[in-house]
């Protein structure tokens, strides 16, 4: 498995820079590995998504540098897996859930389920039950 690192440094002020970078990593659903070190599976998507933060971490008056790894250690690599894979799942069990009562909002929970399917870097067989699930009940 290949793995992208985002190591940056980036000003203590103003704080909106910081604020900004780290909700970014968040949204990709980037895992912090040390305090300004992130990783996120080596896709093109993501590639691009950590040389487009990258670029406005220098923009910020801050410093990038862009990573490709491989883990060597199996057992470590299938922990990383897991901490990617556990928001995700979480977020698609939500999404069943809410699937489930009378007054649902298919609209939200759709949306939700595109942020969350982005984060799925692995292709969960509950993503795909989810999605099944979605338009079962847009159909109804």
């Amino acid at each position: 498995m290949r793995w992208l690192l985002l190591v940056y440094r980036i000003p203590r002020q103003p704080t909106a820079g910081r604020v900004f970078v780290w909700r970014k990593l968040k949204q990709l659903g980037a895992i912090a590995v040390q305090d300004a070190v992130w990783v996120l599976p080596n896709t093109p998507r993501t590639l691009e998504q950590f040389q487009w933060l990258a670029a406005e971490i220098t923009e910020l008056k801050g410093e990038a540098v862009l990573w490709q790894a491989d883990q060597i250690d199996a057992t470590s690599e299938q922990a990383l897996v897991e901490k990617f894979q556990e928001p995700v799942l979480a977020e698609y069990e939500a999404i069943v859930a809410a699937l489930k009562k009378k007054d649902r909002d298919l609209v939200a929970l759709s949306k939700q389920f595109q942020q969350a399917q982005a984060k799925d870097y692995f292709a969960s067989e509950l993503g795909k039950k989810t999605r099944a699930r979605l338009l079962d009940a847009g159909q109804r």
